[in-house]
Order: C-alpha cells, then sequence, then structure tokens
C-alpha cells in the first residue's frame, strides 16, 4: 500500500538520530497504518468543515480578481490618470503587484506560524482593502501603483495560507475535493474581474467601481474568520491541545474528536516546536523536500500557462473572434478542467492528475507549434489548431497542474517546516511568474511562436518525468498517516 513511499522516505528524514533507520521501519509503520485503517473504516461528515474551507476560498477568489481587474479597465485608467501612451507605467500597474505578491509570500510562512491561520487570513485581506481603496480614490499614477503594491502583498499572503488551511482542517477522504475549490474560486475571481469591467468601456470612472467591489469579498473575508475554526494542527505545536481537541470537534465531530488528537501526537514530537531556520530549508536536512515543492512550482510556470493567457487574445483575434469572447472562451476552459479536477482528485489522486495534466499540456503545446509553423499551409486548419490547442492547453492545466501543487505539497511537509516551506516553494511561483511576464513578448519577437512553444513543450515534458520519478500520492491518507510513513519513527 505505501510501498511507492519507500523509495524517497530517505528524503524526509528530519533528525540526525533517523540517519541510521532503514526501510525495515518504513514497513513496520505502513503495516501499522494499515491496521489502523483496517479499524477506522468510518469518515466523518464533511458537512461540518465545508464552510471554514468557503470561507478560506474566499482569499482565492479575491487572488483571481485582482489578477484580472485591470487587464480590461487599464486603457481607462491610463487616460484617466494621464500616463496614456506610457507603455513603462502601463505596464507597472500591472506588474507592480508581483513584486508586493513576492514579498508577501516570503513572509507568508513566519505570519501563519507566529499568529495562525485565522489570523493570517485577515491579515491577508487588510492590504487588500487598503489597496483597492487607494487603487479606486487616486488621482494619479503614485497612488495607483503604491494601491496595487499594497494589494500583492496580500495576494503573496494569501495562496500558501489558504493552501495550509485547507489541507490543515479537511478530512482526509475529502481534502483533495477541498483543495480544487482553491483553483475553482481562482476561476471565478478572474471571471468576476471580467464580468465587473464589461462597462468599463461605456461608463467614465467605472474603473473605480471595479477597485471599490473587491472591498465587499475581503471584509467578508475578515470578519468570517472571526467565526471559523483556527487550525488544529497549528494550535497543537503551540501546546495548546485542548482547543485543539475542541477545533477537531467542529471539523470531524465528537467522535473523532480524539482519534485526530491521538493521531497528531504520533507524529508531532517536542523538537518540532523549535524554530525552523531558513538555512534548513534551502540547505539543510529538508533541503530535498523543498526541493520537489520549489521545482513542482517553477515547472508549473515555465510550461507557458501565463504565456498563454498574454497571448490568448491575439490568436483568437487571428481567428477572428473578439477579445472578449476569447476571454470567456479561456474562462470556461478554466473552470470546466478545475471543476472535472475537483471531481477527480480524491477518485484518481495527486500523482495520476499532476502526471496526465503535463502530458495533456504537452500535446497541447505540440498542437500550437504544429499551427504556427509552415508545415500547416491550410490558414483554416492552422487556426484551428492555435486555438484548439490552446483551449485544450488551459483545460489540462486547470486539470492538474494548476490545483495539485498547492495541494498536494502542505500534505508531504513535516508539520514543523509546513508554511514556511510552502512559503519558499511559492517564491520561487511568483519569480518566474515575473520574468515570464517580462521576458514573453520578446522572446516571442526574437523566437517566434513555433520554437517558443515547442521550448514550453519540453518543459512540460520534463514536468511528466519529474512527476513519475519524485512525486508521492498522498490520496485518501491523513496528514498524520503521510508523516508517519514518510518519517519513519525512532
Amino acid at each position: 500500500m505505501w510501498g511507492h513511499y519507500r523509495e524517497t522516505s530517505s528524503m524526509y528524514k528530519r533528525t540526525p538520530s533517523r540517519d541510521n533507520s532503514n526501510m525495515d521501519d518504513v514497513e513496520e509503520n505502513s503495516d501499522l497504518l494499515d491496521n489502523c485503517l483496517d479499524k477506522e473504516t468510518s469518515n466523518p461528515s464533511w458537512k461540518l468543515s465545508l464552510p471554514h474551507v468557503l470561507v478560506a476560498t474566499i482569499s482565492s477568489f479575491l487572488f483571481g480578481y485582482h489578477l484580472g481587474v485591470v487587464n480590461e479597465p487599464l486603457e481607462s485608467i491610463s487616460v484617466d490618470l494621464g500616463f496614456s501612451g506610457n507603455t513603462l507605467a502601463e505596464g507597472l500597474v500591472v506588474s507592480i503587484c508581483l513584486g508586493g505578491a513576492l514579498i508577501g509570500c516570503l513572509l507568508s510562512g513566519w505570519i501563519a506560524d507566529g499568529v495562525g491561520r485565522r489570523r493570517a487570513f485577515q491579515l491577508c485581506a487588510l492590504p487588500m482593502i487598503i489597496g483597492a481603496s487607494m487603487s479606486a480614490a487616486t488621482n494619479n499614477l503614485f497612488g495607483m501603483l503604491v494601491g496595487r503594491l499594497f494589494v500583492g502583498t496580500g495576494l503573496g499572503l494569501g495562496p500558501p495560507v489558504a493552501s495550509l488551511y485547507v489541507t490543515e482542517v479537511s478530512p482526509a477522504f475529502v481534502r483533495g475535493t477541498y483543495g480544487a475549490f482553491i483553483q475553482i474560486a481562482t476561476c471565478l475571481g478572474l471571471m468576476g474581474a471580467l464580468f465587473i469591467g464589461i462597462p468599463v468601456k461605456d461608463i467614465s470612472g467605472w474603473w473605480r467601481v471595479c477597485f471599490w467591489v473587491s472591498t465587499i469579498p475581503a471584509a467578508i473575508l475578515v470578519l468570517a474568520m472571526f467565526f471559523c475554526a483556527e487550525s488544529p494542527h497549528w494550535l497543537y505545536k503551540q501546546g495548546r491541545t485542548a482547543e485543539a481537541e475542541a477545533e477537531f470537534e467542529r471539523l470531524l465531530g465528537v467522535s473523532e474528536a480524539k482519534f485526530a488528537v491521538s493521531e497528531l501526537s504520533k507524529v508531532e514530537r517536542g523538537d518540532d516546536t523549535d524554530a525552523v531556520k531558513l538555512s534548513e530549508l534551502v540547505r539543510g536536512r529538508h533541503f530535498k523536500v523543498v526541493f520537489i515543492g520549489s521545482t513542482l512550482f517553477a515547472l508549473q510556470q515555465l510550461s507557458g500557462i501565463n504565456a498563454v493567457f498574454y497571448f490568448s487574445s491575439t490568436v483568437f483575434k487571428s481567428a477572428g473572434v473578439p477579445s472578449d469572447v476569447a476571454n470567456v472562451c479561456i474562462g470556461v476552459a478554466n473552470l470546466a478542467g478545475s471543476i472535472v479536477s475537483m471531481i477527480l482528485m480524491d477518485k484518481l489522486g495527486r500523482k495520476v492528475l499532476l502526471f496526465w495534466s503535463f502530458f495533456g499540456m504537452a500535446i497541447s503545446m505540440i498542437l500550437q507549434a504544429t499551427g504556427a509553423s509552415s508545415l500547416v499551409s491550410n490558414l483554416g486548419a492552422a487556426l484551428y489548431l492555435s486555438v484548439g490547442g490552446m483551449l485544450m492547453f488551459v483545460l489540462t492545466f486547470a486539470l492538474g497542474a494548476g490545483p495539485v501543487p498547492g495541494l498536494l505539497l502542505p500534505e508531504i511537509f513535516p508539520s514543523r517546516i509546513r508554511a514556511k516551506a510552502m512559503a519558499v516553494c511559492m517564491s520561487v511561483h511568483w519569480v518566474i511568474n515575473f520574468f515570464i511576464g517580462l521576458l514573453f513578448l520578446r522572446l516571442l519577437e526574437k523566437l517566434g511562436p513555433q520554437l517558443l512553444y515547442s521550448i514550453f513543450a519540453t518543459f512540460c515534458m520534463m514536468a511528466v518525468i519529474f512527476v513519475k520519478r519524485n512525486v508521492v500520492e498522498t490520496k485518501g491518507k491523513s496528514l498524520h498517516e503521510i508523516e508517519i510513513a514518510l518519517l519513519p519513527q525512532d
């Protein structure tokens, strides 16, 4: 049952005293786990934890909304604030969010461990409220940039905390489904920004409304988090065992709470309360597992997903499809893939979805490269390949490469390093996202679409191989079971 973990278990060992542990330790732990699972066949009610998860995904909705909120109104913003025609200023309005996001992401692990997951959500929403209000009320470029920078810090803080929280409060048998809610909420945020931005060309100053609207879900997140459960894992790490058990009762039910705490005690040791240093993650005993997480996020971005979003309007326009229709098509493909992912995550498993998602993305990029090449002489066929390949790419991305890394990594990281390791890994995401956005158009101009799409396809195939060799399956296992299997005990 846990055989596929045994090959990689050595890379997760935490303490020098375990250096001499052999694979028999993992086999013994696996047998014990199997026995436990045989005894514990009933699942807690998913209805208890669902409201808490839905509140948490408001942060993901805001993430998607703020990524897309300036796309349609950017021209109107530049005219009203007096920088129309200044491409550098327009680029800064879009990209300064990424700088703020990197700052927020780097701090997210320390904030989540320092003040708890609930307060981290509230701290994530506050700069979004302040920044969006500044952007909506400003009359100059400087105010817009400062507002977008504030919003960016919230954007960077939100995703890692959402992944942590959803992973830690969800019952094992629906954790994959709940994890897919994050991607769905992000898609809905992007589509919401598109919908709100529709009147911007017809109504003067409507772009200000687009920013003001975003303060409503952010305020709801701040208030609703007062009524949500704190992560029992975080409470237990703080030595607040009674509170952890009380929160487990809220999330899983009274009958499951004591069992959950007892399972938690098997992997939460006294040394887990020690401070985690950054050096421990980037070159210490946890380097390999953090490397796997960082590589997954790097390959996710190097696959070309953001480049596809940037270039989609141009491809659709060449096929005679208006830009707003193109955005709707991309949004629907993204949402459809996310919904299918939600249905399959706890049935097929994380590794299967991730593997076939990257494989499908590679095929899609090959189709787009073929459509852009001289091999296809028929213009209609070339457009079908380009448009079809693009929609297929977005759909297959949403099936696995989009939602899985944010769910899988909190599952496989030991509890002691979980929050800070997520911060490091998602920082890689933001850095590469920034450079893709910065260099894409220039690379497209220098290399041409055929070669550039071929490079993206190559990265997708590298991801397929990487997933096959390094990713472990966590479907249906509690976080305690996963950590016991990956970390042989004394």
